[in-house]
């Protein structure tokens, strides 16, 4: 493990805390949400870091306002100091920026989430968001990283996700000599598949990326589509036994780290008072069997096509009727986009299908709770005996990884062979592809009916791999990417 303190520039969308007010008026710093957050939190403790995120609320522009732009010295809950930078942007950019190009855009092309023939049609207003806010916030943070630089002229820029593309080339513009990374936390479709966009988008997208010293992808397949696509769209010359790309004089280094979890945490969540009485609800209500999914409302989740094959599974086992129950966890998610908000609603038709056709007294088949509700999620990964995870695609998937830390119960994961995890954790887990209906409600039914030996054996396994694979060795593993990027410009 890396002991070293180092100067950290951390650029992302979203920050390690969120400013409001109590209702007493005082204004409070609340924990930032997502996946990112957490797993970047053992930064803080370890190194100096400055993290440069979008003010994402009244309050947080309230904060960027009345410092100017400026850093805030802030305090991690476990007391290591850090310093946070918000990035204002006026309301309307910033819904271009991530509510038009982001989101309905680039999460959707890079999740081959589109049925090309009639979606999607890239309109006037595409180009105009992408140009009045895509490239605008980006430019913004690219203004702020760059102050900070000035700074700290020696701080290494760790820039994350898809929010931020275009960023890196324009910081490398004005600091040539700047030591950058990006992490790409979604998965990276195949070249065909980027001819999607208009030629200049596309081509943008891969140059801002290869304006990095190291570009990072959770696996080997994502990281292969790049280093293809940069040679299909750039004409760039790739080196694949090497894995670098040469583009513009540049050489990028293209490297894969599976993101972890921390489970010191987990450890202490599931005893955590809030996460007991949810589990003391959930086994109040659940029947002999429990088949668990907690996803997002996104529609790359499959959570339509997941309700399908419980269905179709009751109807091949009816002996299994009244027996068994899908516990549908769901934290609402970007209902300001048109497609979420739709997607979410034949969610809970599908539910209500479902449930209508044999739903009988004492008995629910689906149990669907749409709610932002960590402390119930923590308490069903506890009791799962089947954990569905059928994603359409997924960068990695969390879930997969966290749930086996807490079970209880020698659960089962279910795992769709597009989720980034699938790499790391397919040979405990019972593959599905996520399109077959049929081929899920199998694989429910095996995950249910399975021999308790087996089912311990590849609980263990999965447990193990996690615990050995935590967040800190994959942060450990792109600073040491820095540092042979690093040997190599110096040398």
């Amino acid at each position: 493990m890396v002991n070293t303190r180092r100067k950290l520039i951390v650029v992302a969308n979203r920050g390690p805390v969120s400013y409001q007010r109590s209702p007493e008026g005082e204004r409070i710093a609340r924990r930032g949400g997502g996946g990112l957050v957490t797993a970047l939190r053992s930064l803080l403790a370890r190194h100096e870091v400055t993290w440069i995120a979008s003010a994402m609320g009244e309050e947080d522009l309230a904060v960027a306002g009345e410092h100017g732009g400026d850093a805030v010295d802030e305090t991690a809950r476990d007391g290591s100091p850090y310093r946070m930078r918000l990035v204002a942007s006026d309301p309307s950019t910033y819904d271009w920026y991530y509510n038009v190009v982001a989101n309905p855009t680039l999460w959707f092309l890079q999740h081959y989430m589109w049925g090309l023939p009639y979606a999607p049609d890239l309109d006037l207003g595409l180009h105009n968001a992408w140009f009045n806010g895509y490239l605008p916030v980006n430019e913004a943070f690219a203004d702020a990283t760059v102050a900070e630089l000035e700074r700290d002229p020696d701080a290494a820029v760790f820039f994350h996700d898809y929010h931020l593309y275009l960023a890196p080339k324009l910081v490398r513009a004005r600091r040539p000599n700047a030591l950058t990374a990006h992490f790409v936390h979604i998965p990276w479709p195949q070249s065909d598949y980027w001819h999607v966009l208009p030629e200049h988008l596309r081509r943008e997208i891969h140059e801002g990326l290869l304006a990095n010293d190291v570009v990072g992808f959770h696996t080997e397949r994502w990281k292969r589509n790049f280093l293809r696509s940069c040679g299909d769209i750039l004409g760039a010359e790739v080196d694949i036994a090497a894995s670098t790309v040469k583009h513009e004089g540049r050489t990028t280094l293209v490297t894969n780290h599976p993101i972890g979890v921390d489970p010191a945490e987990f450890d202490e969540l599931k005893d955590d008072p809030s996460v007991l009485e949810q589990e003391r609800l959930i086994a109040e209500r659940r029947p002999e069997f429990l088949v668990v999914r907690v996803d997002r409302t996104d529609p790359s989740k499959n959570i339509v096509r997941g309700f399908r094959a419980f269905a179709l599974f009751l109807d091949m086992h009816p002996e299994m009727q009244g027996r068994a129950t899908m516990l549908a966890l769901l934290d609402p998610s970007r209902q300001d986009v048109p497609e979420y908000s739709e997607y979410l609603a034949a969610v809970q038709r599908e539910a209500r299908a479902v449930n209508d056709r044999f739903q009988r007294e004492g008995w629910l088949p689906i149990d669907l709770q749409v709610a932002d509700n960590f402390a119930q999620s923590v308490a069903a990964y506890k009791q799962y005996d089947a954990l569905l995870v059928n994603a359409v695609f997924d960068g990695l998937n969390l879930v997969s990884k966290e749930a086996p830390l807490l079970n209880g119960r020698d659960g089962v994961l279910i795992l769709s062979e597009n989720t980034g995890s699938f790499e790391e954790l397919g040979e405990w887990a019972l593959t599905v592809n996520p399109f077959d209906i049929y081929g899920q409600a199998q694989a429910i039914n095996e995950a249910l009916t399975m021999s308790a030996d087996e089912r311990r054996r590849r609980l263990e396994a999965t447990r193990a791999h996690v615990r050995a694979n935590d967040v800190a060795v994959w942060i450990d593993a792109q600073l040491a990417d820095l540092d042979r990027v690093s040997e190599r410009v110096s040398a």
